[in-house]
């Protein structure tokens, strides 16, 4: 009798124990702020992802360390779902690519992090989203932004937040007549300029959380040797979700 159900308890006890420590898991994250509750939740979303979706990178970046650059200056923010920025990823992918063909890929970036998606444009000397050495969009650049805004303005909503930053290459030259034009002017110039023709085509006011701009004190990358390299010279964008004004 012994010999026939005398392990059966250990079985038992052992479900006991592990649903005791499930229980007490629950409790304990119930009980956690937001911030935790998000960590948590991200943790179990991209545990078994595989490394190489970690960023979405469809642009090819010839140095790995870039899809990793830390984006500290940035404004910290309680992390929150993305999934309605994830969403609004998605849509951009499948717009450029609809759209490769007059779209040059290796103008830009796009990432999702800790804090929403960021999205880096690179005035690229062979195909500039900048008149050289001035704040003006070019042709290709309205017809960039243009999609991105109107992608923005087709998703978004009360949560969704836009900072913009400018930056120059450190061998920039400002080349307006203004002779008080310089790196940080022009820099600050190009993120309002992508903000008012982000605004025409459809992204509403309350939606921009901030504009600025870093001139050359923010590279990608210090160890380039090229310090004008395009990647250097960029208007970048974070998509955060977050409330609006």
């Amino acid at each position: 009798m012994a010999g026939g159900g005398g392990g059966a308890w250990k079985v038992a006890y052992a479900d006991f124990v592990t649903a005791m420590m499930a229980l007490f898991m629950v409790l304990w994250i119930l009980t956690q702020d937001e911030k935790v509750k998000g960590n948590v939740q991200d943790y179990f979303r991209t545990r078994f992802k595989s490394v190489t979706k970690q960023s979405v990178g469809i642009i090819p970046i010839e140095n790995a360390d870039l899809i990793q650059a830390k984006r500290a200056h940035f404004d910290n923010a309680s992390v929150v779902p993305l999934e309605h920025i994830r969403r609004i990823n998605e849509d951009l992918i499948k717009v450029f690519v609809q759209n490769k063909d007059i779209i040059d890929m290796k103008t830009m970036r796009m990432q999702m992090t800790s804090e929403g998606l960021l999205i880096d444009f690179f005035n690229n000397p062979s195909k500039r989203l900048f008149e050289s050495g001035k704040p003006e969009l070019t042709e290709y650049g309205r017809l960039l932004f243009g999609i991105v805004a109107w992608t923005l303005s087709k998703n978004q909503n009360s949560s969704t937040l836009l900072e913009l930053e400018g930056h120059t290459g450190r061998k920039f030259e400002a080349k307006t007549t203004n002779a008080d034009d310089d790196k940080w002017s022009i820099s600050t110039q190009r993120a309002l300029t992508v903000r008012r023709h982000m605004k025409k085509e459809g992204v509403k006011e309350e939606q921009f959380n901030k504009m600025v701009g870093y001139a050359d004190t923010r590279p990608l990358k210090k160890s380039f040797a090229d310090l004008d390299h395009p990647y250097h010279n960029r208007v970048s964008i974070m998509v955060r979700a977050g409330t609006a004004r």
